[in-house]
């Protein structure tokens, strides 16, 4: 329902802001002159958004860059589309944040939508806000508004690093990883000397699983098949998620990790792959660095986004990483670390050649 103080604050001062006509009439002109961007979370985006709008959930890792002004908005636009969009337009179209019921973005500094106003008027933009929020515009413009499925011009951690640098070690272990990879690798990407990452198109190619010796698998998904399942020479551990926010991939690391590992005692490579490659498969190798390699969450993305510049894992996996990095941080010695791994390992099995996918 609509914010309940909305239409007395309308007339109030409360900074420079569009009311839910005015962004109803600027919709019907010509949409290729606005931009307006949804400052809400995901599953609320999901469910209903106003038309045409691109979703910006920013986490506390991100959102600490945008409250010191070093975020690059533009640079954490995953969708192409939107990102020309952005870029195109950004600088003469009239760009319209909204949250779900904002009478005041003065009222609190810290907020998504205050911080991104602040940023986008900084950077010269012509930023504002929708007085009462998302809430009253459906409430009054249902026809202007629509759902959209997960996979949605969301922007998202595509193109951003965490940690303004690096500070993992120059470390043999980790001189594979390739910083001229390009944006769209038709190849798997090394990130370890057995450790590769890639997309459901690599794990179907026997050439390129033959020319770097991958002969273990890990598929982090729910339905792409386990292409050789039937020749001895391939073992496949199959985790059956989906990139969805309500996902729980971190109850998975443990076997994860454990099947990496065995691919690396063996001296066999293995390559980590989901389905575009920049989400899940991701979330797991991170997962992987920090537990094996000793990696903060930083370290281990910023190693992987050298390798892999286009790698995007959707928040919650975000959030997963953060509650592991926590654990790893609470465990004291490596015992600690291996019970937690034998802990969980009848939840999931490797799986030999004779396995079938979930």
């Amino acid at each position: 329902m609509p914010c309940k103080d909305v239409f007395n604050i309308m007339t109030s001062e409360v900074g420079d802001y569009l009311c839910p006509d005015g962004l109803r009439d600027e919709i019907s002109k010509n949409i290729k002159n606005l931009l307006i961007i949804d400052c809400r979370s995901q599953s609320e985006y999901t469910r209903s958004h106003i038309r045409g709008a691109i979703n910006v959930t920013l986490p506390s890792l991100m959102l600490k860059r945008l409250k010191r002004g070093n975020l690059n908005i533009s640079s954490v636009i995953q969708n192409n589309e939107a990102k020309e969009r952005f870029t195109k337009y950004s600088k003469t179209a009239t760009i319209v944040l909204y949250d779900e019921c904002s009478t005041d973005i003065n009222a609190n500094q810290s907020s998504v939508i205050s911080l991104l106003v602040k940023k986008l008027r900084q950077d010269g933009c012509r930023a504002t806000f929708l007085l009462g929020g998302f809430s009253t515009f459906e409430e009054r413009f249902p026809e202007y508004c629509q759902s959209q499925d997960q996979e949605s011009n969301i922007i998202g951690l595509c193109n951003l690093r965490i940690s303004d640098e690096p500070k993992f070690s120059d470390s043999d272990n980790l001189s594979t990883c390739s910083t001229a990879s390009p944006i769209t690798c038709p190849f798997p990407v090394q990130v370890l000397p057995y450790l590769y990452l890639g997309s459901a198109k690599n794990s179907a190619d026997l050439n390129q699983l033959k020319k770097y010796g991958i002969s273990y698998i890990l598929n982090v998904t729910a339905n792409v098949p386990n292409t050789f399942e039937d020749e001895k020479n391939f073992k496949y551990l199959q985790i059956p998620i989906s990139d969805h926010w309500s996902q729980n991939l971190s109850s998975f690391f443990p076997q994860a990790i454990k099947f990496i590992d065995e691919a690396r005692n063996n001296q066999k490579g293995i390559l980590v792959h989901c389905l575009a490659g920049i989400s899940r498969s991701v979330t797991v190798t991170v997962a992987y660095l920090m537990c094996r390699e000793n990696m903060t969450l930083n370290q281990a993305y910023d190693h992987v986004k050298m390798c892999k510049p286009n790698i995007s894992p959707n928040f919650t996996f975000m959030g997963q990483l953060l509650d592991f990095e926590k654990d790893l941080h609470g465990e004291k010695g490596t015992d600690s670390g291996d019970e937690s791994l034998n802990s969980d390992s009848e939840k999931l099995s490797p799986t030999s050649s004779s396995s079938s996918p979930l």
